[in-house]
């Protein structure tokens, strides 16, 4: 499995609660650009919409060597593949209060692009502050026992 993006933000502005992996439409020239591990997961987001799930302002950079007739936008809508069950549960899930989709990766998995959603509830302030107050414990912590050995 070769990663090509992280959301590196999700994990401090959410709760994880369940991961999905879905499939993601591309077209030719975005799976060169993926290869080359020129993506984005900075400001993406999922929505729902008419039962289907759809990936929102992922940043896919342009193929330089397509030809110049297909000019398309990089942040386009993708829609994701997923499984009509695993659909009507993150429906159910996403109507109820706090709870939001966000996509956390994007990676190949044999020669296929898959994107890892992920369930998630917001984070509060004051549990923002203490994710950052034990990352600050831990790394003093393994500085201190590198300083020891």
């Amino acid at each position: 499995m070769k990663i090509i993006a992280i959301n590196k933000s999700a994990s401090f502005e959410y709760f994880v609660e369940d991961r999905y992996e879905a499939g993601i439409v591309l077209e030719g020239a975005e799976v060169k650009s993926l290869r080359s591990g020129r993506a984005s997961l900075g400001e993406s987001f999922c929505e729902l919409r008419g039962g289907e799930v759809y990936l929102k302002n992922m940043h896919i950079a342009l193929y330089d060597k397509r030809g110049a007739f297909s000019s398309r936008d990089a942040r386009k809508d993708r829609k994701l593949l997923l499984h009509r069950d695993e659909i009507s549960k993150i429906a159910g899930r996403v109507n109820e209060r706090g709870y939001t989709l966000v996509p956390l990766k994007v990676y190949f998995k044999d020669a296929l692009v898959k994107v890892e959603i992920a369930l998630c509830k917001g984070k509060h302030s004051y549990d923002k502050k203490q994710a950052i107050k034990e990352r600050d414990l831990r790394r003093e912590s393994e500085r201190a026992s590198a300083e020891y050995r």
